[in-house]
């Protein structure tokens, strides 16, 4: 199982980013407030409790308590900000991100690989 670090400072959104030089990163952003972000995060849940492979860094920022780490996010990565979002992040660069409904067990899977 993988494990999510969650960021609440801009130290640690920038030392994160440095580090997919060496591993993607994939970043969640999550909204507390939403119904439709809750669901996004039990699939995240769900698909990182299965993932025994370390090829995938996870993070989560909650967008509402962490607003600058949030806006921070989509500004250095060129994404406008949606949540609940998800960013996969390779060597400083975005390399795809979905939002909303589309972020699932299946889709994560297909994006990331089977997780077993």
């Amino acid at each position: 199982m993988a494990d999510i670090k969650q960021f609440t400072t801009l130290e640690q959104w920038n030392e994160a980013l440095g580090k997919t030089s060496e591993k993607p990163l994939l970043i969640f952003k999550h909204s507390t407030s939403c119904s439709v972000s809750a669901g996004a995060h039990e699939e995240l849940l769900k698909y990182v409790s299965d993932y025994e492979a370390s090829d995938v860094d996870f993070a989560i920022v909650h967008v509402i308590e962490d607003r600058p780490v949030s806006n921070e996010i989509a500004e250095k990565l060129d994404v406008q900000h949606k949540s609940p979002q998800a960013i996969l992040v390779d060597k400083g660069n975005q390399v795809w991100n979905e939002s909303h409904w589309r972020i699932t067990y299946s889709f994560l899977a297909d994006k990331l690989g089977n997780p077993t």
